[in-house]
Formats: C-alpha cells, sequence, structure tokens
C-alpha cells in the first residue's frame, strides 16, 4: 500500500505538470518532480525541502557546486548530477532556440544575444564575437574561462581568433557570475588596451559586453570606448 500511494502521488504530480505547466507549482514542487527522475523509490518531498532550506531558493539550488548538493540529506550522486546539468541544458537550449542574428549593430542586441551564453554559468568566462565590414555574425568562441571573479584576456588571442576568423571588427563578452554588471577599471583598461592593439591591425573593437544575470552594461554607451 505505501508504495501503491507513493507511486501514485508521482504521476498525479506529473499528470498536473502535463496538464498545467510549470508556472502552478511552487518551487520546492518543481524540484520534487525533478528529483523523480534521479531518485526512484524514495519520498523527493521531504529532499526537495532540505535543498530550499539548505540553499534558499530553486535558482541557488541550481547554481549550488556539485559537493554542496551532495551533502543535503537524502541527495544522491545522480541527483547532483540531475541538478547541475538543469542551467547547462537551459544554455544550450536557449543558444540553439535564438539562433545569431545576420547584423550586430546596437548595445541591445549584443546584450540579448550574450545573455544566453551565460546561463549557469559559474565562473568568469570571456567570449570574442567576429563579424565582417557590414557588423554581420561569422562566429563567436569562448576565449577564456577563469575564477568565480577573474578571466584574463589575452591580446595575443584575440589577435590569432581575429586572424583565423578574417574579422573586420569583434566584440567582447564577459560575466559577473557573483557581481554587478559594473566595470571594473581592471575591465576599463584592459578594454582600451585591446582596442588600440587592434587599431595597428585595422580592426574594430565595437563593444565590450558585461552580463551578470539578466543585465548588462556596454562599455561603448558608458562612454569609456568610442565606437
Amino acid at each position: 500500500m505505501p508504495n501503491e500511494l507513493h507511486n501514485g502521488h508521482r504521476q498525479r504530480l506529473k499528470n498536473r505538470f502535463l496538464k498545467s505547466g510549470i508556472d502552478v507549482f511552487e518551487q520546492h514542487n518543481i524540484l520534487e518532480l525533478l528529483l523523480f527522475f534521479a531518485i526512484p523509490r524514495m519520498d523527493t518531498n521531504d529532499i526537495a525541502h532540505n535543498l530550499m532550506k539548505r540553499f534558499g531558493n530553486i535558482g541557488e539550488v541550481f547554481d549550488a557546486p556539485y559537493d554542496e548538493l551532495i551533502k543535503v540529506q537524502g541527495v544522491t550522486s545522480n541527483a547532483a548530477t540531475l541538478l547541475k546539468l538543469v542551467p547547462n541544458l537551459s544554455r544550450v537550449y536557449l543558444e540553439n532556440k535564438y539562433q545569431p542574428l545576420e547584423v550586430y549593430d546596437t548595445p541591445q542586441k549584443l546584450s540579448n544575444y550574450f545573455i544566453h551564453k551565460f546561463v549557469g554559468v559559474n565562473q568568469e568566462q570571456v567570449y570574442i564575437m567576429c563579424l565582417d565590414s557590414s557588423c554581420s555574425f561569422i562566429q563567436c568562441d569562448l576565449l577564456t574561462q577563469g575564477t568565480v571573479t577573474q578571466a584574463n584576456i589575452s591580446i595575443r588571442k584575440i589577435v590569432e581568433t581575429v586572424i583565423r576568423h578574417n574579422a573586420c571588427s569583434i566584440v567582447l563578452a564577459h560575466n559577473h557570475p557573483r557581481g554587478l554588471a559594473i566595470p571594473s577599471n581592471e575591465d576599463i583598461i584592459t578594454t582600451v588596451s585591446i582596442k588600440n592593439a587592434l587599431k595597428q591591425l585595422d580592426v574594430n573593437l565595437l563593444d565590450h559586453i558585461i552580463i551578470a544575470q539578466d543585465t548588462y552594461v556596454s562599455l561603448v554607451e558608458q562612454g569609456y570606448i568610442s565606437k
């Protein structure tokens, strides 16, 4: 009988999702449902509550390190792996759903593109977008990645990427995983140095976009670099 009740509850929760979607669920119910697929024979409601109590909200659960997740009572290795998959799957989904535009000629278009690149990313990363003479998209590459708070930008790697893709202009973007979309002094100094170095190759640095969650700052809009 307990197993029948347990299985019946799971099926009801699945049916509720299929009928009404995720918006009718509370956060712990979303986690409970998700954990069904990693923990087949346990009550995942208690585990979901343990996760919410430990991390505060569902976003913090997904962003938590694997080593911290498995410390929570009831969370197995499979469950922690599944939780870490969610934000990464979200990023892949968004990148594929919102394919690159043909032309990137405004900070708004650039920010919309790069925000998707950093979904679920907990360390600082730097991307370089290569464009042709009409600001049409050629390629976007991960340039470097670092710790939670810092990633070093190599001018040499930027030049190599520009030459490899035969770019006429580029855009840089990096994230502040645990901070605000506010440029540091180092961000500004590095950006100006890169722009001056690229001038020698007759390549223009169009902008440097800083992303924090769903907000952005354009160094061109802020007046730190000229168009």
